[in-house]
């Protein structure tokens, strides 16, 4: 009797472990798929701001000095909750540095 019993925990264990595994695996899979996603946006949203402000220069002939004036005067839009935009303009013939950080789910 006494080696059916440990067979059975044996088997439980075993399956138990597998499954653990498994769950651990499918964890990890998501949490890369989420971070790639994130990174993605950020990408979109940067490129939504360069292309406004290529777009004011070549309409214009001179890049833009503030991001107001592209979500003004060219429709930029994005979710300011969830992104911070960083721009930096030094003259108005310099492509202007653009910085996108993705902010937590707090605001922060």
């Amino acid at each position: 009797m006494k080696k059916k019993k440990s067979g059975f925990f044996r088997r439980l264990v075993i399956t138990l472990a597998v499954f653990a595994v498994l769950f651990a695996g499918v964890y990890m899979l998501v949490n890369k798929v989420s971070s790639a996603s994130g990174n993605a946006e950020t990408e979109l949203v940067r490129d939504a701001v360069r292309s406004a402000v290529l777009t004011c220069y070549a309409v214009e002939g001179a890049y833009p000095t503030n991001i107001d004036y592209l979500k003004e005067y060219y429709g930029l839009a994005y979710n300011e909750d969830a992104y911070l935009v960083i721009y930096d303009a030094f003259a108005s013939n310099i492509m202007p540095s653009i910085r996108v950080i993705e902010l937590g789910g707090d605001g922060t």
